[in-house]
């Protein structure tokens, strides 16, 4: 019998999201009967705890008898209980400032921390994760921002909704204008965008025919690396070689730039990366962009007009390409930037309920079958005390060097 529990998130502002809803913890003690949950106390979260003991758990404020704590953001070091196996984003893998705390905490006391971003396949493909909200929520609140900007219809925002489907039914009732959509990667985050565009019925089209279009409908355009970037050389390139080496390579963006009005990013951006567009680039008077919808939000680097994240509260800011500042996103001439680092918070049932699916099927098992695929061992990040041989890259950022 392996003992689990839910955590309680305690991080600043709060995130109503959890790993497993109440029926989709019923339904994984009733696969893996070896499984005991307990679920700890939360008000905040999206399930209350009468929906947890209606669905015959035990919900309490003590957890320390409990071998694996699932979570979902960073626990306040405070929080952290000795000696266990813990689960969530602990956002250190990328060596992050604010974070260093946090991961020395866990080596000092002994914790075996498990990131859910590293929950990973043989090919290294992410199992689990929250993109696809991402995906959703980011290009809703896009034609939201546009909608106010250009004052042509009006969008709820979506931690007003109950659900998806109430998101898609508000969807329903707006006419989009006939602008050019472009869309970036190939992944979760890209595939929820484009799921909103198909729901919209906005055309699909080609690069070329993208490039070339001039009619009087939206449209959209998926893009991934290979039409966004090109060989320095002039030789044709490939996706491997761009991950492996992107110093081989140039941004072939402005292209897209300068005839398109909305950008969704929905890529994935590496260390050493081209970017897509500079300050100067936005300048020019071919670049047409006018909205942005940054759902990838790496701050001051690929995307010029993303200088800072946004809020679920203030979702919009505008950036002005002459001053290169940020201005209020109704000015005429600013480009409106959307650039939410938390979306899927907006739609924390759905959400959770998704990533709860996703961690059944493919984490869960592990614990059952001698973790046969070696899903643990890729994501353990510490033990014994120690960082794991796959991220003893990271000592140097624990050291403080």
């Amino acid at each position: 019998m392996i003992k689990f529990a839910l955590i309680k998130e305690e991080k600043t502002p709060p995130d109503r999201r959890v790993v497993f809803s109440p029926n989709k913890l019923k339904e994984l003690v009733k696969k893996f009967p070896e499984a005991n949950f307990k679920v700890q106390s939360s008000d905040i979260r999206i399930f209350t705890d009468q929906e947890y003991r209606d669905a015959g758990f035990e919900v309490t404020e003590d957890v320390s008898d409990c071998d694996v704590l699932l979570g979902v953001k960073e626990v306040p070091l405070p929080a952290l209980i000795p000696n266990k196996k813990y689960f969530f984003f602990s956002h250190t893998i990328k060596k992050q400032p604010h974070n260093r705390d946090l991961l020395r905490e866990i080596l000092k006391n002994n914790i075996e921390l498990y990131d859910h971003e590293v929950i990973v396949n043989q090919k290294n493909h992410r199992l689990i994760g929250f993109g696809r909200y991402a995906g959703l929520v980011g290009t809703y609140n896009g034609f939201r921002g546009i909608g106010l900007k250009e004052n042509l219809y009006s969008l709820p925002k979506v931690e007003s909704l109950p659900d998806l489907d109430a998101m898609l039914a508000e969807l329903d009732k707006i006419k989009i204008p006939p602008i050019k959509i472009l869309l970036t990667g190939a992944g979760k985050v890209a595939r929820g965008a484009k799921e909103i565009l198909d729901h919209l019925k906005i055309r699909v089209l080609n690069v070329e025919d993208f490039l070339n279009f001039t009619g009087e409908e939206p449209v959209y355009c998926n893009i991934d690396v290979l039409d966004y970037n090109k060989k320095k050389d002039g030789s044709a390139g490939n996706q491997k070689e761009f991950f492996k080496e992107p110093g081989k390579y140039d941004s072939n963006f402005l292209r897209f730039a300068k005839c398109s009005d909305f950008f969704i990013s929905g890529h994935f951006y590496g260390d050493g990366a081209p970017v897509f567009f500079t300050a100067e680039d936005a300048k020019s008077k071919d670049f047409t962009i006018k909205y942005i919808a940054d759902i990838s939000c790496d701050i001051n680097e690929p995307i010029a007009s993303t200088i800072r994240p946004s809020t679920i509260a203030e979702p919009f800011y505008g950036y002005d390409p002459a001053t290169e500042t940020e201005v209020d996103f109704r000015e005429k001439e600013s480009i409106l930037v959307m650039a939410v680092d938390n979306l899927p918070c907006e739609l924390p049932k759905d959400a959770s309920e998704g990533f709860g699916e996703m961690f059944m099927e493919h984490v869960i098992p592990a614990f059952f079958n001698n973790d046969k695929n070696g899903v643990l061992d890729r994501a353990r990040m510490t033990q014994n005390g120690r960082l794991t041989p796959k991220f003893s890259y990271l000592q140097n950022y624990v050291d403080g060097v």
